[in-house]
């Protein structure tokens, strides 16, 4: 008799190539021409990487301006002198996930690679090491998406969507810290 762990293992090992397959005897059926078609979304898939190029260098120059000039480190610091004036200051560690959380609106490499040395420090099954996951889980590259994509598309006037992103990013980045602290508590 299998295991629901080993047969969790074998849908899993197949869901991928099951997708693809059933993908292709679908488009067989209905007679498109599969290669021509990949062919075609080939090229204009390069041609979007090629377009979107320059907003990527734009934003990763960014993000090492942000990170080198020491601001997150200042930023963390005024946060836990406020956190003291409110009677939080046995909570302070907390503040090692500010750099996430101000890295990952920004670049998902470098909320990784954030999260990553948050790990290296506390341990990734410590209270910050989970607490950090859950962040990333629940946050996206707010501005990374928004130069990529909308810029991809000339999109110019983007209105509300930075301000309702932000608000999604903090309502997740607050979740999670809340989360953490129910689930992991702070050993």
């Amino acid at each position: 008799m299998i295991s629901l762990l080993t047969l969790f293992d074998i849908i899993s090992q197949w869901a991928v190539p099951a997708t693809v397959l059933l993908i292709i005897l679908a488009a067989a059926r209905k007679g498109v021409p599969m290669y021509e078609s990949f062919v075609t979304g080939a090229k204009e898939g390069f041609n979007v990487a090629v377009t979107i190029i320059p907003f990527l260098v734009a934003m990763l120059l960014v993000i090492k301006v942000f990170i080198a000039s020491g601001i997150v480190d200042d930023f963390k610091n005024a946060v836990g002198w406020v956190m003291g004036q409110f009677g939080f200051g046995d909570h302070t560690d907390v503040l090692d996930l500010l750099p996430l959380a101000l890295t990952r609106p920004l670049s998902g490499g470098g909320a990784r690679g954030v999260m990553l040395e948050i790990f290296d420090q506390h341990g990734p099954d410590s209270f910050l090491g989970n607490t950090a996951s859950m962040m990333m889980g629940s946050t996206e590259t707010t501005f990374y998406v928004l130069t990529v994509y909308f810029g991809a598309v000339q999109i110019k006037k983007v209105r509300y969507t930075p301000a309702a992103c932000l608000i999604g990013d903090s309502c997740g980045m607050i979740a999670a810290v809340i989360i953490g602290y129910l689930l992991f508590g702070n050993k």
